[in-house]
């Protein structure tokens, strides 16, 4: 029992850092925001491109991305995740300029791609079915603990070696995860055989469930891309202050991700996302309201934690809830494709906003985008119990 204890501990904690290092570029521009937009000259406009080109790659990539996870494996899909992260982020410490810096962070989209079919996969062969929810959770807040790396300990030291040793430095820590990987992971099957293509086009709750993670990427990603440069730009936070508001956001994040995805047992999970995408509204509101009451800002980041960021991490513990034998790859990566098509469309639009100086309408933008998502989600929610009734009558 112990041995089994200690196994899925050490699973759990190679999967949160494979999730971590999959959106770690994110983080890291948006945290670095300030410093990118001085050194080397960009303007907000770009580093809202920067995310609409990193999660644009990975929403094109993530349904093929599913099937090569379903065909080579788990811990092929995970090493490779983890090396291709660490070539982006040394490729990004090196930009030169913004024509540079977009096509590192486009090679930064594979590995989002890979992320969540990858780790479901391992999941469901390895995780009994009573403790995959809260093992989702807790791989799910690597992202956040990304968000937390990025924002505290990558921030502070680039505050002593600069943004670019920071890059290099989070770049030789994924190398070495991937190593661990490699030692920790158990081997994979034969690669399969090329099986008859199955639909890309997401059905059933697949699509509802998509649906509503384009709705709330838009808003995450405006978030995370723009939340310390608003604080340095809007509230007169010095660059490492704003840059805690990311690492802050962070932490919310992995304590709601943990705890809404134990949450989320059959019968109640399809209720969460609505909750979840209300409480954002609230948060996004909240961002509005700090251009008054400045200290608003930081309860703001810890509510879009608690809020925004934990629905995602529900979504794929439904997915993998419905997902059929065989498809938990492609069906995670399907709603994976969602939420990355929303982080590549919310941040453009947020870009004209902030360069005009216009956070106030940016945040309202977001609150709306949220309150879009709960829409989504408590319209298929109510579809679902209705289906249940008839099954059961």
């Amino acid at each position: 029992m112990a041995s089994e204890a200690g196994a899925e501990g050490r699973l759990t904690a190679l999967l949160t850092c494979a999730m971590a290092f999959s959106m770690l570029q994110l983080f890291l521009l948006g945290a670095f925001g300030p410093r990118l937009v001085d050194d080397l000259g960009i303007s907000p406009s770009v580093l809202g491109l920067t995310t609409t080109i990193g999660f644009g790659t990975a929403a094109a990539l993530s349904p093929m991305s599913g099937r090569v996870v379903d065909r080579i494996g788990p811990r092929r899909a995970l090493v490779a995740l983890l090396l291709v992260s660490a070539a982006a982020l040394v490729l990004i410490g090196a930009a030169p300029g913004a024509g540079f810096l977009l096509g590192a962070v486009a090679l930064g989209g594979l590995p989002q791609a890979l992320a969540n079919p990858a780790t479901n996969k391992a999941i469901l062969a390895a995780v009994s079915p009573a403790r995959r929810g809260a093992v989702t959770g807790l791989k799910q807040s690597g992202v956040q603990l990304g968000a937390f790396a990025a924002g505290l300990p990558l921030t502070a030291l680039a505050a002593g070696v600069g943004w670019r040793g920071a890059m290099w430095t989070a770049a030789a820590v994924a190398v070495a995860v991937a190593g661990w990987a490699v030692r920790t992971l158990p081997a994979d099957a034969p690669v399969k055989e090329a099986t008859p293509r199955s639909s890309l086009v997401p059905r059933g709750a697949v699509a509802w469930l998509a649906g509503f993670s384009v709705l709330l990427g838009c808003g995450i990603a405006s978030v995370n891309t723009y939340l310390a440069l608003f604080g340095a730009h809007e509230l007169a936070m010095s660059p490492s202050a704003a840059g805690a508001l990311v690492a802050v956001l962070g932490v919310a994040g992995i304590v709601g991700r943990v705890g809404w995805s134990k949450a989320a047992r059959p019968g109640r999970a399809e209720w969460l996302p609505g909750v979840l995408a209300a409480g954002a509204v609230g948060a996004a509101l909240l961002l509005a309201a700090a251009l008054a009451v400045h200290p608003l800002v930081w309860v703001a980041a810890v509510a879009v934690g608690v809020f925004a960021v934990s629905g995602n991490a529900v979504s794929m513990v439904l997915v993998m809830q419905r997902a059929a034998p065989g498809r938990a790859g492609q069906d995670s990566a399907l709603v994976s494709a969602g939420f990355f098509a929303g982080f590549a469309l919310g941040p453009p639009a947020f870009g004209v906003l902030a360069e005009a100086g216009r956070y106030g309408t940016g945040w309202l933008l977001v609150a709306g985008e949220f309150a879009a998502a709960c829409a989504v989600a408590l319209v298929w929610a109510v579809r679902e119990r209705r289906q249940r009734t008839v099954v059961a009558a």
